[in-house]
């Protein structure tokens, strides 16, 4: 019976490093990153991404700005050899030449392997995360996750109707809105600036939806002002001004925040690593 097991794996193994190519790719909806999964992935259902059907093997794909792959690739030149035992990787894929680490942890009491990858991509760099138990080591191995990472490509732009598809709401009008961009679950960002430019210099809104029953009236600004400054994809948000407005008679509230923006935030984004004076060192 232990032999059967140990056939069956190899040959599971085996098929997962059968030929996969970048022409396999798929990208999660609203992502400008794909690749081609391995074998046993399929879409997952609460991130951007893959994962088995226990859901023990996971892939995040997911965006940072621009300037993240440029510190880690300057990071990885500037000490090859990494840090304790984690040892940068090269790899090139279609998209160009992207680095990724391997190194064991804990998720709980299980030990896994743990895969990040950051390539570059036009105006954002592109991040893969990858997470294997050990229990599954022996069919998701480093070769057939490298061969995996190899196959990675990005796109320009996600079509618009791709993007608004994600919401939980439904948006029938852009009025004019050059740039569309999704902020995370259930937040869209409608742009007259580009993202390269910075969206700050012109005029944007941000669409989001606040879980909870209709607040009462002495209520309002509370859950305006909280609603204001858990905007997903910004942070360090600070309300100047919040005062009760009307909109087509109805009651409603006008708040103002300065926060950090999307694209200047790449280092919380990025929480496996942050750049340090002699590479790429693990974040607790």
């Amino acid at each position: 019976m232990m032999f059967s097991r140990l056939l069956a794996a190899a040959v599971v193994s085996l098929s997962l490093l059968g030929p996969v190519s970048a022409a396999d790719a798929i990208f999660p909806p609203g992502v400008r990153i794909g690749l081609a999964p391995l074998v046993g992935l399929t879409k997952a259902k609460t991130f951007p991404g893959f994962e088995t059907e226990d859901q023990s093997v996971k892939v995040l794909l997911t965006e940072l700005p621009a300037a993240a792959y440029g510190e880690v690739k300057n990071a990885f030149t500037a000490n090859p050899g990494g840090t304790g035992n984690i040892k940068p990787e090269s790899i090139e894929t279609a998209a160009g030449t992207a680095y990724y680490t391997v190194e064991n942890g804990r998720d709980g009491a299980a030990a896994v392997r743990r895969y990040s990858m950051i390539l570059p991509g036009t105006g954002f760099s592109g991040y893969v995360a990858v997470q294997v138990p050990e229990t599954a080591s022996k069919i998701y191995t480093d070769d057939a996750v490298r061969q995996m990472f190899a196959t990675a490509v990005v796109r320009k732009d996600v079509p618009v109707d791709e993007q608004l598809s994600t919401m939980p709401f439904k948006v029938t009008e852009l009025s004019g809105f050059k740039t569309v961009r999704t902020l995370g679950p259930g937040a869209l960002l409608l742009a007259d600036g580009e993202e390269d430019k910075g969206i700050e210099a012109a005029p944007f809104v941000v669409i989001g939806l606040v879980a909870g029953a209709t607040p009462e009236a002495g209520d309002r600004s509370r859950i305006a002002q909280q609603a204001a400054t858990t905007i997903p994809g910004v942070r360090e948000a600070r309300i100047t001004m919040s005062e009760p407005i009307r909109i087509d008679g109805l009651p409603a509230y006008e708040t103002r925040v300065d926060a950090v923006s999307p694209r200047d935030q790449w280092s919380t984004a990025f929480p496996r690593f942050r750049a340090v004076r002699d590479g790429i060192q693990p974040r607790g």
